[in-house]
């Protein structure tokens, strides 16, 4: 039986980034160094396909530090940690490595220089997120105030108008978050911002790539995971910038394939912590049923590279 013909339109960039690929490859030299298990505070990166393969490893996920014996090796996630969590770590003694994104670790830095200075700051992010609660963290109680909106701006209460700062979550919605800033200097003229954008260049590029193929697609699907906020992200561009059906999946056994009954033309992405290897089963789920031809929409083009930590380079 023929199949019946379908353009998939492949956005680029997609999938890991820089800081995923290096928080993942921190448990993997980790579990090499010290053996299983390795502990890991939360989830690594947000990708359950990911984290299942290094627990096939010997890491073991936990929520807490106190879940966490003594003697054995600690990671923190890429998404970052309160300043209390490395604390209560060297206070018990605890081998630990630190696999926080480096541009996450900027926006660390950047709150506790504003603060120094004096600042109270005010953070774009969305509640409960683990990159917020470890960036709020760097701080003692009512010196980082959320806002997630653009409503939030206009009842947020600060100790001062005038010694104030901001920095944001680093995957956040580039468009979403043009509007709260807008509001923020707005209300508070003398407001501080980061000297260099805090969304970091993987949240913006995979965002960019999504809004040339979305015009293009009867559809669009976001390889990622549900707790990921990058992908998240992806989809609600993708729906915004003009696709009418524009959906998150988490692999190919996801996908809604009555929802896509007589498409034409296809868009794919990944979230930042969704590997390749589940990009591509999902085209091969196409494959199975369309006649697909592929055509690659590369918007950027990236080579950024992160270090792992010297205690992973150094011989064991």
């Amino acid at each position: 039986m023929n199949k019946p013909p379908l353009t998939l339109y492949l956005a680029a960039p997609r999938g890991f980034c820089a800081g995923v690929d290096r928080a993942i490859k921190i448990v993997e030299m980790a579990i090499e160094k010290w053996g299983a298990p390795v502990y890991v505070r939360h989830e690594i990166v947000h990708n359950k396909f990911v984290v299942d393969s290094l627990r096939d490893l010997g890491a073991v996920f936990v929520e807490e530090l106190d879940e966490c014996p003594d003697d054995r090796p600690v990671i923190f996630s890429a998404h970052g940690v309160p300043k209390a969590v490395p604390a209560a770590a060297a206070k018990r003694e605890m081998i630990y490595v630190d696999a926080t994104c480096p541009l996450v670790s900027k926006v660390h830095i950047e709150a506790q220089r504003h603060a120094d200075n004096g600042l109270q700051m005010i953070m774009i992010g969305h509640a409960g997120h683990p990159e917020t609660v470890g960036t709020m963290g760097q701080l003692p109680d009512g010196e980082v105030l959320l806002v997630e909106t653009v409503e939030d701006v206009a009842t947020v209460q600060v100790r001062d108008p005038e010694q104030l700062a901001f920095v944001t979550q680093t995957t956040l919605s580039v468009d979403d978050t043009i509007d709260i800033v807008a509001a923020l200097n707005a209300r508070f003229p003398k407001i501080v911002g980061p000297h260099k954008e805090d969304i970091c260049y993987a949240t913006t590029n995979r965002q960019e790539s999504v809004k040339a193929i979305a015009p293009k697609c009867d559809a669009i699907l976001v390889v990622g995971a549900p707790n990921s906020s990058n992908s998240k992200r992806l989809v609600e561009v993708g729906a915004r910038a003009g696709c009418a059906y524009s959906q998150l999946v988490q692999r190919a056994t996801d996908i809604d394939w009555r929802a896509l009954d007589g498409i034409k033309t296809m868009g794919i992405t990944a979230g930042a912590s969704a590997p390749e290897v589940l990009i591509n089963e999902v085209i091969d789920a196409f494959r199975d049923k369309y006649d697909v031809t592929v055509e690659l929409v590369e918007t950027a083009k990236e080579n950024v590279e992160f270090k792992v930590p010297r205690v992973l380079r150094e011989p064991a």
